[in-house]
């Protein structure tokens, strides 16, 4: 069977797919990545062989940053009466940037099966046009699906659709795969075939220090990351170093996980506190008690992975959702950003309290049993090769 990824320039879009794409190829299958020239880096350091495909011209963190609450409100989206979110329109022209060389490598190709996140629009039009299902897969709670802006995402994606000779696109696809845990996943509305997975974090590639933190310690250890978008959108939201500063009084060991381009953001810190710079976040947690971050869905579910307790500051639309549906599961609570930046003694307290009570400790290893009862990437080979119309013995050509 061949299997299509594909992703728009936005690591960690790509990331949550990565462990699908390995159990893939370890069960025989030829798998390629097209995403736009900017991701190929990252797609190659996964070890999955990347397609360029379209262009980088669409500036998305400009348009993302106009996505931001208070600031000046970014241009409607096409109006139809219906109500969505306004980013539709910016998921409709990187989908064009991505459309015609996408369509035209799977015309070569000849993939079985596009496996595509839910913001690359590109990926179920290109299914469409080569008449092979579109497995849809969500990187957390169910956001897009939640939104239901169909009437929004049909007007946005008509001169595409025209274009390729399509009457129209589900950008739902024929399937999703679901990683996000029941208590923190959306409720069902509109039907669409769900296919459950473990979740296996993966937060890009990168080197371990040696030696690793130690497992055993006298005190608590927090770890503190701030995710690889917000400060890339506005460095005056990358509010870590106040984190650290509001919570050295405390009797707790600080782990500071960032990205390497964001080491310059972090100033002075206390000397204590450990850096682990570029270091994956599922190599740093499982030395950690408790988790501080911005409320990305691969920080939440990374650390219910790993069954710790977490104080999300949301500061992003998407964060808020996620934040949200994340306190759905009891495993933590949620401070806003105006308290976590003015206000260093509730943030102290939020995080005392995330340690001293038992109640979000137990909820977040509850959460812990119920990823790892879930069908592995591995389990969903076959389920897969099905869906794609093929029987085992095709499947494994």
């Amino acid at each position: 069977m061949r299997v299509l990824f594909t992703s728009w320039a936005w690591p960690t879009h790509y990331h949550h797919m990565v462990p699908l794409a390995w159990a893939l190829r370890a069960a025989g299958h030829d798998v390629r990545a097209a995403v736009p020239p900017s991701l190929t880096g990252v797609v190659a350091a996964s070890g999955i062989p990347a397609v360029a495909v379209g262009h980088d011209g669409v500036d998305a963190v400009a348009r993302i940053r106009d996505y931001i609450p208070g600031r000046v409100p970014a241009p409607a989206a096409p109006a139809t009466g219906a109500r969505g979110p306004r980013a539709v329109s910016l998921f409709a022209d990187l989908a064009a940037a991505m459309a015609d060389d996408l369509v035209a490598f799977g015309r070569q190709w000849r993939p079985d099966l596009v496996v595509h996140e839910p913001t690359a629009y590109a990926g179920p039009l290109a299914a469409a046009v080569l008449g092979v299902p579109a497995a849809r897969f969500p990187w957390g709670a169910d956001l897009m699906y939640h939104a239901a802006a169909v009437d929004l995402e049909r007007e946005v994606m008509a001169p595409l659709c025209e274009r390729f000779g399509l009457p129209g696109v589900d950008l739902l696809g024929d399937l999703t795969i679901d990683a996000c845990p029941t208590a923190m996943q959306v409720p069902a509305g509109r039907p669409v075939e769900r296919l459950p997975v473990r979740y296996v974090p993966y937060n890009g590639a990168g080197t371990l220090p040696v030696p690793l933190p130690p497992a055993e310690r006298a005190r608590p250890r927090v770890c503190v990351t701030w995710g690889t978008t917000v400060g890339r959108l506005d460095e005056e939201m990358f509010l870590l170093p106040r984190v650290v500063e509001a919570l050295d009084p405390l009797d707790v060991g600080i782990v500071v996980a960032v990205a390497r381009e964001q080491r310059r953001l972090l100033g002075t810190l206390p000397d204590r506190v450990k850096v682990m710079e570029s270091v994956p976040l599922h190599a740093v947690l499982p030395h950690c008690d408790a988790v501080v971050g911005h409320g990305g869905a691969g920080t939440l579910l990374t650390g219910l992975a790993c069954g710790l307790p977490q104080l999300v500051v949301p500061q992003l639309v998407d964060h808020t959702f996620n934040a949200r549906q994340f306190a759905a599961t009891g495993a933590g609570t949620v401070l806003d950003k105006d308290t976590a930046r003015e206000a260093p003694e509730a943030l102290r307290a939020a995080v005392q309290d995330l340690i001293d009570t038992p109640s979000y400790a137990k909820a977040a290893r509850e959460v812990r049993a119920e990823i790892a009862a879930r069908p592995a990437p591995a389990d969903l080979v076959g389920p897969l090769v099905r869906r794609a119309g093929l029987d085992a013995a095709e499947g494994a050509r």
